[in-house]
């Protein structure tokens, strides 16, 4: 993974003043999947109005059923609510887990905040046992603040 490359492309596509937000959020879906080989699955959840729930938005990978998420349920529900990264090197050792296919083993995500405060987050699901490491998390929370600019 060439981090430098990658924030440089995810950085052109946030700038590009032709794409809409929803648009730009979809490229880097694909721009991630596309150049990370263990990034098998990447969505953008965001919090459904007033509710306590996430609603799925932009993904690239295989349909999820799993399109709107109560906070506390899951990974994804459970960063809605400690506001804080979360890698988990083996899913199966998770207890609040939502199973989104037989093929994830792994899972990273990491919050997305506007003025202080979590409006959603990035999602990715590997089918490879405990392939994250730090420099997934520096290019995804580098993904996760130039997402914020669009809000």
């Amino acid at each position: 993974m060439n981090i430098t490359l990658l924030k440089n492309n995810i950085s052109a596509i946030i700038n590009d003043a032709n794409l809409k937000s929803n648009e730009k959020r979809q490229q880097i879906c694909d721009v991630l999947r596309a150049n990370v080989s263990y990034y098998d699955w990447v969505g953008f959840y965001f919090k459904n109005g007033t509710k306590n729930e996430l609603k799925l938005a932009e993904f690239s990978g295989k349909p999820t059923s799993h399109k709107i998420i109560p906070f506390g349920k899951g990974i994804c529900g459970q960063v809605a609510l400690s506001n804080q990264n979360f890698v988990v090197p083996n899913v199966q050792e998770q207890d609040n887990y939502i199973s989104c296919g037989i093929d994830v083993k792994s899972e990273i995500v990491i919050p997305i905040f506007v003025n202080n405060k979590n409006i959603g987050q990035i999602d990715i699901d590997s089918h490879q046992a405990n392939p994250f490491s730090k420099n997934d998390e520096i290019l995804l929370e580098y993904v996760c603040e130039k997402v914020a600019t669009l809000f």
